[in-house]
């Protein structure tokens, strides 16, 4: 058996690393421009983590960078989990003073782009640590986006495979090679944070919060600099902002790649776009409506509190623009379900994937045929492709995998001592990376700073699996993985 080479993993990491390090130099000199002593944490906790980046890449130089699948595997786990590690330092040494583990918790939320969080008191810490939390999601956001197009479906998780040829672009043709997708990709995303940035600006934000919430509404992270999130603005031209750069973020950028291309129809000739919009509308409305008459509020303004926070969740953003957990038992329920939905494949979004939903339901339609016509040849499609059993069987694969570890985390936050509420949606909402939950504690009016260390760690390693999609962390720990 051939001994896994770690080098072009490490080589890659650092470079990550290197790019994390660079990263920190902005909120160090917003910082240093507001007169706040934390600058010097950021100075140091940048040239620390360049040191190290520096390190791994000096240390494993190959003069070719080529990945085999046993090495995707473990760059994909390992690069989140020690990226996460440096991402933590300045919540650790800055005048917050995180734990390690409420640091690295914080951490993970951000570059997971889950918008979970352990800091209180947001209206009050410096501009920079309030930037780096953004900067954590906004750079986690444009990694899940490239992760989601081209190392998942080569690794052929959840039916990401279904993918596999958009990802390098055989089929739609929008660019011709896998490296030019994603400089393009990367154009896309920051295209659409500074259409979002401007947009909020002329909505009545400040400079700094309209780029902060740019970045999070583009990411569906959701990290606000205001305790009481969107709610501190009372502005519904802010709110129909951020509805549609959340709707942008959970949709296809590579759809958003040929639009600016010049094949605008691209866009809604893909079904899981059109699902995914359709869904929105209609759970938006109906909860809007029966909202406007349990609160005795005008249509208008039911259907806006549905709408945004509908969709913050589906999209698994996790901004609030209401306490949702007031509206009654229908809607925690409801928002319980749609904890679970999540956006579109290649996107930034999180959760089970409108895709996947499209599989099922085309292989549930199957088998109801089947019963009273077992002969009937019915070859299954999506978006004109294919799908054969590999893909079908990699979806319910991966449905039953985000049920099952719902289920075991639910479990074991009970056991860490948390109520029935708090355990099951907090491993709702750590293995979907949408943020609140629901309850008192970690509502949308609330945060994980009360829960216990255990539950956080639990939660943080939820975050991971929901965001690298399970299989890609499970693995790993496979015996025969490690024997090749």
């Amino acid at each position: 058996m051939a001994a896994l080479d770690v080098r072009p993993v490490f080589y890659v990491i650092g470079s990550l690393i290197t790019i994390l390090a660079v990263a920190m130099l902005a909120p160090m000199l917003v910082d240093l421009a507001a007169g706040s002593s934390d600058w010097k944490v950021f100075g140091t906790a940048s040239a620390l983590t360049l040191f190290f980046g520096v390190l791994l890449l000096l240390t494993n130089w190959t003069p070719t960078i080529t990945l085999n699948l046993r090495q995707t595997f473990l760059l994909t786990t390992l690069s989140w989990v020690i990226v996460c590690l440096f991402s933590a330092l300045p919540f650790m040494f800055s005048v917050i003073n995180l734990s390690a583990t409420d640091a690295y918790f914080e951490a993970m939320s951000g570059l997971t782009t889950t918008g979970s969080t352990v800091i209180a008191g947001l209206d009050t810490l410096p501009p920079g640590l309030l930037l780096w939390r953004a900067l954590t999601q906004w750079l986690g956001g444009i990694g899940i986006v490239a992760m989601g197009i081209a190392i998942l479906p080569f690794l052929r998780v959840g039916g990401m495979q279904l993918f596999r040829s958009e990802s390098s672009d055989r089929s739609d043709k929008v660019v011709a090679r896998a490296s030019d997708l994603a400089i393009w990709l990367g154009w896309v995303y920051l295209a659409l944070t500074v259409m979002t940035t401007v947009a909020l600006r002329f909505s009545g934000m400040t400079l700094f919060d309209a780029v902060t919430h740019a970045m999070t509404a583009v990411s569906t992270g959701g990290f606000s600099t205001r305790d009481p999130s969107i709610t501190a603005w009372e502005s519904d031209a802010i709110e129909w902002v951020l509805v549609v750069a959340m709707l942008a973020g959970g949709m296809p950028f590579v759809r958003f790649l040929s639009f600016a291309k010049g094949d605008p129809g691209a866009i809604w000739r893909d079904t899981q776009v059109r699902w995914y919009i359709g869904f929105l509308a209609v759970v938006s409305i109906a909860l809007g409506t029966w909202l406007s008459l349990r609160e005795d509020l005008s249509w208008y303004d039911g259907v806006r509190l549905a709408m945004f926070n509908v969709v913050s969740v589906v999209t698994t953003t996790g901004f609030a623009s209401a306490d949702y957990n007031s509206w009654g038992p229908l809607a925690i329920a409801a928002f319980l379900v749609l904890t679970l939905v999540g956006g579109c494949t290649g996107s930034t979004a999180g959760g089970i994937k409108i895709f996947r939903f499209e599989i099922l339901f085309l292989v549930l339609k199957k088998q109801l045929i089947r019963l009273y016509s077992p002969h009937r040849v019915m070859p299954m499609t999506y978006n004109e492709k294919l799908v054969d059993n590999d893909i079908m069987l990699s979806v319910m694969s991966f449905g039953f995998m985000f049920m099952a570890f719902l289920l075991v985390f639910t479990i074991a936050l009970g056991a860490a001592g948390l109520d029935l509420v708090t355990a099951l949606s907090g491993a709702a909402t750590a293995l979907a990376n949408v943020g609140p939950g629901l309850g008192p504690i970690i509502g949308p009016v609330g945060n994980f700073a009360p829960l216990p260390d255990s539950a956080k760690w639990i939660l943080t390693a939820g975050m991971l699996l929901g965001r690298l999609e399970f299989f890609t962390v499970i693995v790993l720990m496979n015996p025969n993985f490690w024997r090749g």
